[in-house]
């Protein structure tokens, strides 16, 4: 059961302290914008829950891209805590017996936040899924070795796909893909329910950013968010023939590597933000299991990967509704969904 009252002190933070941190975790992105976390405040420990009534059964049938959003959610968390000067301590997924249990963060001591963590702290409120069109100006080498280094010092492996053979048979892969859940009534209503919706909703995908509906020539724009609301494309506004495609793999499989895939996906997107760049991902790629383990192949992985990235310099965007604070809080006790 969810909690309605004001949020209480934690970590020897203010309770104002403490819901600035959770409303920073609470910008992390999500499949579909579910934003599927909350959170436990006690006096020495913050929870971490994910919460399963928000779960999207069809397109992640095993939880993975939800326990990645957690992680998402748990990497902006931390960076929040360091920011006031908390230095956290995290275990993730630390008690079988809660199945929704993703973290626990205590603080170990005090820290000064480097440049490097204000710069990306910075970045989180204007840190958007990019749906629409990107320009043709490049990203630049030093860009790209600061996205792959950031995945890097969070454990994960951002492979840039620039060989022109390789981004063929990737497309091809990701045109399979969309058209096979595409093909299932299931999927399309499950994406109904979560996008082209009102922006009264706090969360969910609404129209405004959604991005221009895709055509039967784009290459690699191809999930229609908006259910078919989406305004006519503006003349000239095409989606990129190529732009900078970005595979992130953990380094090893299971609910734990999860939940780090999305502490490092979360540090490339804040990366990729602070540096000027848009992202928006080609999730069905991931999704569909055939194409996931034929992209393993195609990079060279050991184990599937976790997400990919459409990366490059687009327009400003509107961004995605967030739920307050108070509706992530959980009552003593309480598991989500229960």
């Amino acid at each position: 059961m969810m909690n309605t009252t004001r949020t209480t002190a934690g970590l020897g933070l203010t309770a104002e302290q403490t819901e600035l941190v959770l409303a920073t975790a609470g910008r992390a992105p999500s499949l579909h914008n579910t934003q599927p976390w909350a959170f436990r405040v006690r006096p020495d420990l913050l929870e971490l829950h994910a919460d399963p009534q928000r779960r999207l059964p069809v397109v992640d049938p095993a939880d993975r891209e939800l326990r990645m959003a957690c992680g998402a959610a748990l990497f902006t968390l931390r960076l929040a805590l360091i920011d006031l000067g908390v230095r956290p301590l995290v275990t993730v997924l630390p008690d079988r017996r809660h199945p929704t249990l993703v973290a626990e963060i205590r603080r170990g001591g005090s820290i000064l936040p480097t440049p490097e963590q204000r710069r990306l702290l910075e970045a989180v409120p204007r840190r958007h899924t990019n749906r629409s069109p990107f320009t043709d100006i490049a990203v630049t080498p030093p860009e790209r070795h600061a996205l792959r280094r950031a995945a890097a010092d969070e454990g994960a492996w951002l492979h840039l796909v620039t060989a022109t053979d390789e981004l063929a048979t990737l497309q091809r892969l990701a045109v399979r893909a969309h058209r096979e859940q595409d093909a299932d009534p299931a999927f399309r209503a499950e994406l109904r329910r979560w996008t082209g919706t009102s922006p009264r909703r706090p969360d969910g995908v609404p129209v405004t950013a959604g991005g221009p509906r895709p055509v039967l020539h784009d290459r690699w724009v191809l999930r229609d968010y908006t259910d078919g609301a989406a305004p006519q494309r503006a003349p000239g506004r095409e989606f990129e023939n190529d732009p900078l495609i970005a595979v992130l793999t953990s380094h090893l499989t299971g609910p734990h590597a999860d939940v780090r895939a999305g502490e490092a996906l979360q540090r490339v997107l804040l990366t990729a933000t602070a540096d000027g760049l848009a992202v928006s991902f080609l999730s069905q790629l991931i999704e569909v299991d055939r194409a996931r383990d034929e992209l393993r192949r195609l990079v060279g992985g050991q184990v599937p990967p976790q997400a990919v990235l459409r990366v490059g310099r687009g327009w400003p965007v509107v961004a995605t509704p967030r739920r307050p604070v108070a509706d992530l809080l959980l009552d003593d006790g309480a598991d989500p969904g229960r």
